[in-house]
Parts: C-alpha cells; sequence; structure tokens
C-alpha cells in the first residue's frame, strides 16, 4: 500500500504538470476556436530562453519575469499575427497543419542554434522531503501540484466570471454577433494567446528540472497533454487538469505494476476508452459551435 501511495502522490505532481500544459489547448478553444499542435514546443522553447537569461548572470526569478514578456511577444503576438490570422479564415485543418510544421521548425531550431543535449535546470523548490504514514513526498511535488492547481483555477475563474473571459468566450462561439455586440474581437484572441504564453512558461518553470531542458521535450509532453485535454473535456479547464492528473498517476502505476515500455502508451489508451463512452469529455460538455 505503501508503494502505491508513493507512486499515486509523485503521478499527482506529473499529471499537475500536463495538466497545465492542457490548459492551453482548452484557453485556446474556448476563446479563439484554435487548436495548437506546438503546444508542447510552446513549453520548451521558455526554458531555453530561462536558460539564456540565467547564462548572463540573472536569477531565476528575473530570468523568468522576462521569459514571460518575451513569450507573449513572441508565442502570443508574432504568433497569433503570423501564423493563425493569415490562416483562420481558411478553417481548421490548416492552422493543424501549421501549427505541426512549427512544431518540428521549433524542435530544429533549438536543436541546431543550441544544442542536442539535454541541460540541467535549477528547480523553484528547495530539495526537501517529507514523511507522511511512510510515504516520501517532495516539496518539489507538493509545490507543483499546488501551484498547478491555482494556475487551472484562477484561469477557469477569469474565463467563467469576467467580462473579459466571457467576451473571449463569446468571440469563439460566434465572431460576428460578438463584433456586433461591441466587443473588440481582435483584442480579445489576442489575449487568449498572451495568457497561453504566459501559462507555457509557468509550464515550463515546472516541468524542466525533471524532463531537463532538450530540444525535443515538447513532443511527448505535447501529446500527452492534447490526449489529458480531450480527457478531462476540451472545453472545460478543470477537465484539462483532471485529464492530466489521470495521465500522471496512471502512468506511474502502469510503469511499476505492468512494465515501464507501456508508460507513454497510457495516456493513448486512456484517451481511446473516454472518447469511445464520453466523446465530449469526462467534464466537457456538449455544445454547438456556430460559424
Amino acid at each position: 500500500m505503501t508503494d502505491f501511495l508513493q507512486l499515486f502522490f509523485s503521478g499527482l505532481a506529473t499529471g499537475a504538470i500536463y495538466g497545465l500544459a492542457a490548459l492551453g489547448f482548452t484557453l485556446l478553444w474556448q476563446a479563439s476556436g484554435t487548436i495548437n499542435f506546438a503546444q508542447g514546443e510552446f513549453v520548451m522553447l521558455p526554458a531555453f530562453m530561462m536558460m539564456g537569461f540565467m547564462a548572463f548572470g540573472l536569477p531565476l526569478s528575473a530570468s523568468f519575469a522576462l521569459t514571460v514578456v518575451l513569450a507573449v511577444a513572441v508565442l502570443g503576438w508574432v504568433f497569433k499575427r503570423g501564423v493563425v490570422d493569415p490562416l483562420f479564415k481558411f478553417g481548421m485543418m490548416p492552422i493543424v497543419v501549421a501549427t505541426i510544421g512549427l512544431a518540428i521548425a521549433m524542435r530544429n531550431g533549438v536543436r541546431a542554434g543550441y544544442s542536442a543535449e539535454a541541460h540541467a535546470f535549477p528547480s523553484l523548490f528547495p530539495d526537501q522531503l517529507y514523511n507522511l504514514a511512510g510515504v516520501t513526498i517532495t516539496l518539489a511535488d507538493l509545490g507543483t501540484f499546488a501551484l498547478a492547481l491555482v494556475l487551472v483555477l484562477a484561469t477557469q475563474a477569469f474565463m467563467t466570471k469576467t467580462v473579459t473571459g466571457r467576451a473571449m468566450q463569446a468571440v469563439a462561439q460566434n465572431t460576428e454577433s460578438a463584433a456586433v455586440l461591441g466587443i473588440n474581437v481582435p483584442r480579445m484572441v489576442f489575449y487568449a494567446f498572451a495568457i497561453n504564453a504566459v501559462l507555457a512558461v509557468a509550464a515550463a518553470l515546472l516541468v524542466t528540472p525533471t524532463y531537463l531542458a532538450k530540444f525535443d521535450m515538447g513532443e511527448s509532453l505535447g501529446n500527452k497533454a492534447f490526449f489529458a485535454a480531450i480527457i478531462g473535456g476540451f472545453n472545460n479547464s478543470r477537465g484539462a487538469l483532471l485529464g492530466g492528473l489521470i495521465v500522471g498517476v496512471c502512468e506511474n502505476l502502469a510503469a511499476a505494476y505492468i512494465s515501464p515500455a507501456y508508460k507513454d502508451a497510457v495516456a493513448l489508451v486512456i484517451f481511446m476508452v473516454v472518447i469511445l463512452f464520453k466523446p465530449q469529455g469526462l467534464l466537457g460538455k456538449k455544445e454547438e459551435r456556430k460559424v
């Protein structure tokens, strides 16, 4: 039982990271009606940005703040204006293809321009252990889970409880009607991409100490985050966290009790089961999207 609890709590921390990355998928879908298959690379790139700032002697906190500003500009404004805006009028498929190509370009660009080696990354939390009823829990696991939970709930509250959040969702549901009602459509869509960029930097801060900074770290993370978003419900921010936690815990249990070789297949298996019996996800709701 102790081993099970150890795996469970460790899986919660990993799953929280998946959930935070999955939140980017649900946010862009809720607020702009787009899907970004470069989401994993949007987490990878800020990790290298922070490493670049730290290489100049800046502390982690200052590197994080500067990376947030740079990410909002590059992963928010430039991505929206350079990729999404020109293709949005042609439908979803061109955006999907473009973001897949962007992900490949970002991976190869970092590998060629920086390094193909894995690099250590400082942890936000001290190396401290807690023993609860025989179960060893690290402060990093507790902090990661708590911070991810706060970010997910804050984003959910912003989207559902604030005027700006509801306006962003209105734009995604019906752009023309939102414009008629006086909503600044371009601004609301940019807010969605900007928030997604900030969340990507936060995810990079939490995941990189474990995954290490490597050019392909976003590939696996992006796939699992996408599955987690669908498992929890693509139109529900809390569902993104739930899906991530389920994937993280089940991965740990499968690796320990079945075989480590099956660990990466767990997210796909859970995704297939959920999509067959509850296509809208565990917390998702059926909705008709008007164009």
